[in-house]
């Protein structure tokens, strides 16, 4: 089971492998891949049962997808982490201005210069994704795993040194001593073009895809079933809510 978290460099996936001795917990390996289709390829070839991915997949022709905005309700004051999926249309644009327009023209709405900066991301997961390798490689989003073993949206920005304290101890149970040990190596090596932010991103979210390769019932996967012209289920995998109330949405 594995993490796959987007950084400037390549990709940082982080694999979890159950641990040597009982009591130990998940061992953990953290690496810089360069490419999307390296992690494919060892999903085909069954190296990995699960890889949970924080990129869009199931790109929209229209409105804003319904899972996105599920996952900005639960998120409330850590909403803005999400940002709408671009429409199909941009992937092509070639700067910019000529994004923005498009996306304008085709959902009647901007696109913002965070989300056009990952374009080039976006499609090199989409030229790679296919609607069965789907059930075994799935968008995920790092601040609602967190939420989710937290009991509710986080306090700190990620970026800042009491952020990644913060989740760097939430993880700590589900990682046991032996993944702590490996996260905490992890997280003092430096990656040219990777933070620590995009090490924990990856460590959550391969424990959701931990949830999905055992069929655990907590679970949940963000949308309304609606499908891209690809065929590609546009849905947020994640774990079930915390808590009983809804959190108040404006979108």
């Amino acid at each position: 089971m594995a993490g796959l978290d987007g950084c400037r460099s390549g990709w940082i996936l982080a694999t979890l492998e159950p641990g040597g001795r009982p009591g130990t917990g998940a061992r953990l390996d953290v690496r810089l891949v360069e490419a999307f289709p390296e992690v494919v390829a060892r999903v085909d070839a069954g190296e990995l049962d699960a890889v949970a991915v924080d990129m869009p997949i199931g790109l929209p022709d229209g409105p804003v997808r319904t899972a996105d905005t599920e996952a900005r309700c639960r998120l409330g004051p850590r909403r803005s982490s999400v940002f709408p999926t671009p429409v199909r249309a941009t992937l092509g644009a070639a700067d910019y201005p000529e994004a923005l327009a498009i996306s304008r023209r085709v959902c009647g709405k901007g696109l913002s210069k965070q989300a056009y900066h990952l374009l080039g991301r976006i499609q090199e997961v989409d030229r790679a994704m296919t609607p069965a390798r789907q059930d075994r490689i799935f968008e995920c989003h790092p601040e609602l795993a967190f939420a989710a073993l937290a009991g509710s949206p986080l306090r700190h920005p990620k970026r800042r040194a009491e952020g990644i304290a913060e989740r760097v101890a939430l993880l700590g149970p589900d990682l046991g001593p032996a993944g702590t040990a490996d996260l905490r190596e992890a997280l003092a090596t430096r990656r040219s073009g990777a933070g620590p932010d995009d090490v924990v991103d990856a460590v959550v979210i391969a424990l959701v895809a931990r949830a999905v390769a055992g069929a655990e019932p907590t679970v949940e996967r963000l949308g309304d079933g609606r499908r891209d012209r690809r065929g590609l289920r546009m849905e947020i995998v994640t774990r079930s809510p915390w808590g009983s109330e809804e959190v108040p949405c404006s979108d």
